[in-house]
């Protein structure tokens, strides 16, 4: 999600004032728009994108030949990374009236399973989960989230607070028939996690998440001058400044490739997501997902309150958490458990730090296949 040294983050004054859930209305889909609405794209993309989204709405687009042409005019000349995710399916999901890039696998009528990045990534980060999904039988889809994606891409800095992004997620689930969904998320996604979670827990049926504590007790940790949670947390604003995006794809990228790097990312990774994020608007809108967390339109505790579910109707969760993460520490982690309702695990990694999607992924996907089959 996070900071100059990537495996510091999340500073938050959602965190620091220990904000949580309530299960307030979820935000409805906006008017019907143009699914470039405030963007900017190449004018052909827009034009076939204009057909598209008018003709065919909200429903998933793939496998087509207009989507082959799609795909053609956005993504370039062919490089020598395409051939490491050429398996996985890439598709295009219509949803809260914009257009989200996503990265799938797994049979059709496969069980569903929806997985969200973090920060500096894209879906490609769980290109391994997506792979041992579909050989279970799971349909398995990541997508680039409110920002990641070139046709959800709003210029406006309240268009990224959490509850926007809640309800993408809400709709993309609804784009792709998912009426019960396993939910996965890791860095920033594994917030948003928590929170879909909350609010949908009768359509999340299990909940997996990487690294990110349960805001509720990342909040107290940061308040608590006990623990080190609010160094580990105090680049956040940081990363909220208006010249931040300047300045970490200054020197060819440095500071973006630095970080990918010691995400355990190989260059050909690394020039994967550069694909996405190594430009100003990109980098841009994925770091307005900070701004809007911290601007002043945000009340102290943005989230609210977090809602009294009873075991019964809470998802099974699996919490992962690297002993080595700089970002988060043991205080929040261990907390983490006075938060959750219902069936709970939380598994420690004692020799890995924050990425661990890529950095421990044969770990991450027995233990999520373990969990996520055990509702079967």
């Amino acid at each position: 999600m996070f900071t100059s040294d990537p495996e510091q983050y999340l500073n938050t004054r959602f965190w620091f004032q220990g904000a949580t859930l309530h299960p307030s209305r979820l935000p409805t889909d906006p008017d019907v728009r143009s699914p470039t609405h405030s963007c900017h794209v190449c004018p052909i993309r827009h034009f076939f994108e204009e057909i598209l989204y008018y003709s065919v709405g909200r429903y998933t687009l793939k496998k087509t030949v207009v989507f082959g042409l799609l795909l053609a005019f956005q993504a370039g000349p062919v490089t020598a990374q395409t051939a490491e995710w050429s398996d996985l399916e890439r598709i295009t999901i219509f949803a809260n009236g914009m257009v989200f890039d996503a990265l799938a696998a797994g049979p059709e009528d496969g069980e569903p399973v929806l997985l969200l990045h973090g920060f500096p990534q894209t879906g490609y980060t769980f290109r391994h989960q997506l792979r041992a999904l579909a050989t279970a039988g799971f349909r398995a889809v990541a997508p680039n989230q409110r920002g990641y994606s070139t046709g959800a891409r709003p210029l406006e800095i309240g268009e990224y607070r959490m509850g926007k992004l809640v309800g993408d997620v809400a709709a993309i689930a609804s784009a792709l028939d998912m009426r019960e969904f396993h939910l996965v998320g890791h860095d920033w996604g594994g917030a948003v996690a928590w929170v879909v979670a909350a609010r949908l827990s009768d359509r999340v049926k299990t909940l997996t998440v990487l690294s990110t504590p349960h805001f509720g007790a990342l909040g107290a940790a940061s308040r608590d001058p006990s623990t080190d949670q609010g160094q580990r947390s105090s680049y956040f604003a940081d990363f909220a400044a208006p010249d931040s995006q300047d300045r970490f794809l200054a020197n060819n990228a440095r500071w973006l490739r630095t970080a990918l790097q010691n995400s355990g990312a190989t260059p050909a990774d690394i020039e994967v997501y550069l694909e996405t994020l190594g430009n100003r608007e990109a980098l841009g809108a994925a770091l307005n997902w900070y701004r809007a967390l911290l601007s002043p339109q945000t009340s102290a505790s943005p989230f609210g309150s977090p809602p009294a579910t009873s075991a019964s109707s809470a998802p099974p969760t699996l919490y992962v958490w690297g002993a080595r993460d700089q970002s988060f520490g043991r205080a929040a982690a261990e907390a983490t458990a006075e938060f959750v309702r219902g069936p709970y695990q939380f598994v420690e990694l004692p020799r890995n730090g924050h990425w661990l999607p890529e950095a421990a992924a044969d770990t991450v996907t027995t233990l999520l296949l373990e969990h996520i089959g055990g509702s079967r």
